[in-house]
């Protein structure tokens, strides 16, 4: 385990970077042997800075849900990282570009909690119970890393990406809203559109099998630091197309069929 004065640091690290809109040289270069754990108690700290600027917490995000990705990555089981309330976008809206650096889009349900969650014995039945309703939401990612060091040409890690919020930047909510009884979720799919063009198409069954899995593993996850899931968070289930390069002017809009559409604009 790193040391307690070096998570520290590095989540200032990390603050800087996301302040100053710049990237800085991933964490698994300086300290190649450091583990998830390490990584977990980065974006902890990271976190604790960003409540005490006033942010506040308002849900959850779950990453690396797809067998694919995992084994890209050398781990076996998804990562999460934070959401706050600053990070929420509606329908619809325009987007200011110069907030990210190298944002990317992806596809997901979110998951609304009338009722808290907590593990260790967490399932995915509990979390159906714990439901109020679902959505279709679009996340976006950011980096405050080098996703490829310039000098080495060597690729983040994983632990890299946990560190950093899970990549995480903000969501966009939209869609009809529905009660997560009322539709087999594994079915659910959804086509991506750039500026009138598909580029992704997906099926929410990819996100471990059926996305309230995640949600499962999450509250499970967090029993181990006293944490949990609580009523009214959102929770982004694991996104079920590949991430695609966000560009100033691009509208993006997310098909789901019966279920809705969700879109925005980067201006």
């Amino acid at each position: 385990m790193l040391d307690a004065a070096t998570i520290e640091r590095l989540a200032a690290r990390l603050d800087e970077a996301e302040r100053t809109k710049s990237l800085i040289p991933m964490f698994t270069k300086e300290y190649p042997d450091f583990g998830i754990e390490d990584a977990y108690a980065i974006q902890r700290a990271w976190t604790k800075l960003q409540l005490g600027r006033g942010r506040v917490i308002k849900g959850h995000k779950i990453g690396l849900t797809s067998k694919a990705m995992q084994n890209a990555v050398g781990i076996n089981e998804p990562d999460y990282g934070v959401l706050f309330a600053d990070m929420f976008y509606a329908d619809a809206t325009p987007i200011p570009f110069d907030r990210f650096h190298a944002p990317r889009i992806e596809v997901e349900l979110a998951f609304v909690l009338k009722a808290p969650l907590r593990g260790p014995d967490c399932t995915i039945f509990d979390v159906l119970n714990a439901t109020d309703y679902v959505t279709p939401a679009l996340e976006i990612l950011e980096t405050r890393m080098h996703r490829v060091d310039p000098e080495t040409g060597k690729t983040r890690k994983v632990m890299d990406t946990i560190s950093d919020n899970a990549a995480n930047a903000a969501l966009v909510l939209g869609g009809r809203p529905f009660r997560p009884l009322d539709a087999d979720l594994r079915w659910i799919g959804a086509l991506l559109f750039r500026n009138g063009e598909v580029e992704e198409t997906g099926l929410a069954a990819g996100v471990l099998n059926h996305p309230a899995s995640g949600i499962a593993w999450l509250a499970n996850r967090l029993a181990p630091h006293d944490e949990h899931l609580a009523a009214g968070e959102v929770v982004l289930a694991g996104s079920f197309t590949r991430p695609v390069d966000i560009r100033r002017g691009d509208t993006f809009h997310a098909d789901y069929g019966a279920f809705g559409s969700v879109s925005c604009r980067f201006v």
